[in-house]
């Protein structure tokens, strides 16, 4: 009886006549968060979205923290839709970090919950799943398979974060002139390590992914007992 009531309720229509669904909830919740005003994501909000009562949401879902790791999850399956692991595991790893880096930035305000977060669903046991079957084939035992794809993508996450974090155009401003202007004119006695590489710091405001990616790459060729 429990889980007919169950069933009944989840076929339950919203006042607009559609009949809600995790999927549909999960859709909404994405639309508030990318709208202008997506910082104060609400069940009431999330209501009116639907066109149904705020507390339907929790017939799918036992709090808005819950629907937002659900969110996450759905971007971490568009993420990965298409990905094919290629025949080196190296080419393998660089395709899994920059498809995370390519969502992360196409989704900016779930950038930090996503880095932070276990959402335990299907998308992500998915590409857990991929991404320790590309340690095990670099020839790892199975807890370094762990610890390296740990390493890997708790990395990859933070870096992609900090990619996707939106700044006003002063903002931007400010971070380029920082580095072009302000440690470039910095003096030699005060500072004298800053002052003799003054013409590379503007470098500094582009992204540190690329690099930070190779540079764990390169680790994990040397620490693999398959040769690449």
């Amino acid at each position: 009886m429990e889980r007919v009531r169950s069933v009944g309720a989840r076929r339950r229509k919203t006042r607009s006549g559609v009949v809600l669904t995790e999927d549909l909830i999960v859709d909404a919740a994405l639309r508030l968060i990318e709208s202008p005003s997506g910082d104060r994501l609400s069940v009431r909000r999330l209501g009116a979205e639907l066109g149904a009562d705020p507390t339907a949401v929790y017939r799918y879902f036992r709090d808005l923290d819950a629907l937002l790791l659900a969110v996450a999850d759905r971007l971490i399956g568009d993420a990965f839709a298409d990905f094919v692991p290629r025949d080196h595991w190296v080419d393998s790893l660089r395709d899994l970090a920059h498809s995370l880096r390519r969502s992360m930035r196409q989704h900016p305000r779930l950038a930090h919950l996503r880095a932070i977060r276990v959402t335990a669903g299907p998308h992500e046991m998915r590409v857990v799943d991929t991404g320790i079957g590309i340690m095990l084939s670099a020839g790892f035992a199975p807890a370094d398979a762990v610890r390296h794809y740990r390493d890997f993508v708790d990395t990859v996450l933070a870096v992609a974060a900090v990619d996707a974090a939106e700044l006003t155009a002063g903002q931007e401003t400010a971070e380029q002139e920082a580095w072009s202007r302000v440690y470039t004119s910095l003096p030699a006695d005060g500072y004298p390590n800053v002052h003799l590489v003054r013409e590379h710091l503007p470098s500094m405001y582009d992204s540190a992914f690329p690099g930070t990616i190779e540079k764990l790459l390169d680790a994990l060729v040397q620490a693999a007992p398959t040769p690449a």
